[in-house]
């Protein structure tokens, strides 16, 4: 019986394959925002079948490694073609380097996760996940289409691509949804989570790109002021710094 647990959730993780070919297919036919809610759908499928894995008993090597395969086609592989369609195509060699970059990145993050899936990665993701990546990128596109009626500062799009394949391969650590609300800390997590989520139903073509990249940007400020603070904490801990502040304590006392 234990060799079926994985059926179930295998099946979302298809779904997800079909997703990103489908994606992928719409791009190259010029259904630009289709493309994008494909995109969406299988982020949507990826978040159950891990869900549904562990509910089940179901989680194996084999799981993991096919989901990753997937997530490689839907967040890696889809999204980089379909920025290419709808802005690189226009920038001549660096419109195939970029989306080259981005997919690289994506396959290196995700041999990370599979590394690392049993151990730091089930506190925090170690580096900018590939679905929050790709879930960003194509939010931005119908952002734009929503407000717009198409496409516009594509610029945005560019540095935003650039960005994430930099963040994907980065030591940035970002909250990775909790098992368990037992704590302070995670029970503010599932409320955010609900907050976010209720905004994103109501609006989802306005709010889904503002809440992901708020995601993202916190990330990016709690590492700097992480690495801020380890600095400062360095320059305090020198010894002729603390020399020089016992001797100025002196200088103080009456």
């Amino acid at each position: 019986m234990s060799n079926y647990r994985g059926i179930f959730p295998g099946t979302f993780t298809m779904g997800n394959v079909v997703c990103g070919f489908l994606a992928i297919l719409s791009a190259f036919e010029g259904n630009i925002t289709t493309a994008c809610w494909f995109i969406i759908l299988a982020g949507f499928l990826d978040a159950l079948d891990g869900k549904i894995a562990r509910l089940s008993g179901g989680v194996s090597q084999f799981g993991i490694e096919l989901d990753s395969l997937a997530d490689f086609l839907s967040f890696g592989v889809a999204p980089a073609f379909l920025v290419y369609s709808v802005k690189l195509n226009s920038l001549g060699k660096w419109g195939w380097v970029i989306p080259i970059v981005y997919i690289m990145a994506a396959a290196y993050r995700l041999a990370r996760f599979n590394l690392l899936a049993d151990s730091e990665e089930k506190k925090d993701f170690l580096g900018l996940p590939v679905p929050a990546a790709a879930l960003t990128l194509v939010a931005f596109i119908i952002f734009g289409y929503e407000i717009w009626g198409g496409l516009r500062y594509g610029e945005v799009l560019v540095s935003m691509i650039i960005l994430f394949a930099f963040l994907m391969i980065s030591q940035v650590r970002y909250d990775s949804l909790p098992d368990k609300f037992d704590s302070s800390a995670n029970r503010i997590k599932l409320i955010a989570i609900l907050i976010a989520g209720l905004l994103v139903v109501l609006q989802p073509r306005l709010l889904l790109f503002p809440v992901l990249a708020a995601y993202i940007l916190f990330g990016m400020i709690r590492e700097i002021y992480r690495l801020l603070y380890r600095g400062v904490g360095k320059v305090a801990n020198r010894p002729h710094i603390r020399r020089r502040t016992k001797r100025n304590n002196r200088y103080d006392e009456p």
